[in-house]
């Protein structure tokens, strides 16, 4: 099946052959993957999805690689938990949590990865690369080391330790620069330009952007084929968000679900909030900031696909909004509390803009609304350790025990 038509500039539209590209020649607009949808029609349907592999790879048909051997660790297909607890806490009926912590190295990040390198290698590259705020090195490391090929993952040094671990373990080339993750950013498109390498977020993004769509299809089929009323997405880059609309948009043309109104929510931290604060300003420029937040997972200030999500946003008629440092903490254990959930930093943010959007009546109480949760809390344990239960010291005896239960 010829299911790859090549590559799209998504402001022209001029195309392009399907290789290591990322920006259009005429107009400098973002590339992505164009597909043969007629011919993808012929070959997908629900049955052929539910017999596939319990991963993200069950949707085979729409991700842009020609090979059936993938780069996997088993990520995706993960679970879609109704947050009873949480719902009647927030006065909300059909709320569920997509809980993507739950992949191979605990984020989100390991779909779009598998995506980036199984393709970069059918390109024919032998070394990997990214700038990261934390889960994409830990994921770009990983199956770096699970395909055999070199990795180079360039990262702020002042990186949350958990991720830095979580990273290292498998041996990278990890380097730690003296800047934020827009300077990482900015120091690596030379380095792409310099070196012969496949950046799994610069010349390989048309294709690791690509893997975000499946917490889309997993959600639309997890709900029983049909799209939710309401999402609320932690915003980075903005590419997580415009990705999960463009899978659910496919469903439907495809045939898959009934047609799509979902309701697109953005959420930001205070320090780092240039597609909420062009939001609210009812502004399609999106204006770079410095970050200064503890959700170092979402401290991008310059977000390369920000105009793109504050255009869903508007779109799909959603709403974004933002949280501070207490309030995300707050919301981590609220989760915590309430569905046996630890997320990261990203996570508080989520829920802690879940609240805010249900108690002004932004989302109402008997939408079918899901709630995105991306990364793992262990790997950011600093930001909560002093917001966690503390053991009680007991003597190891019966009265030692039951005179503290009476204290308590």
């Amino acid at each position: 099946m010829e299911k790859l038509s090549g590559l799209k500039c998504k402001e022209c539209g001029r195309k392009y052959q399907a290789k290591a590209i990322y920006v259009c020649e005429f107009c400098f607009g973002p590339l992505e993957v164009d597909y043969n949808y007629k011919q993808i029609k012929s070959h997908i349907s629900k049955e052929k999805i539910k017999t596939g592999p319990n991963s993200q790879w069950r949707y085979w048909e729409l991700l842009p690689v020609e090979t059936e051997s993938v780069i996997s660790l088993g990520e995706g297909f993960t679970p879609l938990l109704p947050a009873r607890n949480l719902g009647k806490l927030l006065g909300l009926e059909k709320l569920y949590i997509k809980n993507d912590a739950v992949n191979p190295t605990y984020s989100f990040k390991d779909r779009v990865v598998s995506v980036a390198i199984t393709r970069a290698v059918e390109l024919g590259f032998d070394t990997v690369a990214c700038a990261s705020t934390g889960n994409l090195a830990c994921s770009v490391s990983a199956y770096g080391a699970y395909a055999g090929i070199k990795s180079f993952v360039f990262i702020p040094v002042d990186l949350e330790k958990g991720k830095i671990i979580g990273a290292g373990i498998y041996q990278p080339n990890l380097i730690g620069v003296e800047g934020n993750y827009d300077q990482v950013n900015r120091l690596c498109s030379e380095i792409a330009d310099t070196f012969p390498w496949a950046f799994v977020n610069i010349n390989i993004r048309p294709y690791y952007a690509e893997g975000s769509k499946t917490l889309g299809f997993e959600v639309a089929e997890q709900l029983g084929w049909k799209a939710p009323e309401h999402v609320v997405i932690p915003l980075a880059s903005g590419c997580l968000m415009t990705k999960i609309y463009k899978g659910l948009k496919e469903f439907d043309m495809l045939g898959l679900i009934g047609k799509v109104r979902t309701k697109f929510s953005g959420a930001q931290a205070e320090g780092c909030s240039p597609i909420v604060t062009a939001y609210k300003e009812n502004s399609e420029i999106v204006k770079p900031v410095k970050p200064n937040t503890i959700a170092k997972s979402l401290a991008i200030g310059n977000p390369a696909d920000g105009y793109y999500a504050w255009k869903t946003m508007k779109e799909t008629g959603g709403f974004a909004e933002t949280v501070n440092d207490e309030e995300i903490i707050e919301g981590i254990r609220v989760l915590a509390e309430t569905e046996g959930i630890f997320t990261e930093t990203a996570g508080g943010v989520t829920v802690g803009v879940l609240k805010k959007l249900a108690q002004t009546g932004r989302i109402k109480k008997d939408e079918l609304t899901v709630a995105f949760i991306t990364g793992n809390g262990l790997k950011t344990q600093e930001a909560v350790s002093e917001a966690v239960s503390r053991p009680k010291k007991i003597a190891p005896t019966l009265k030692a025990f039951t005179e503290e239960f009476q204290r308590m």
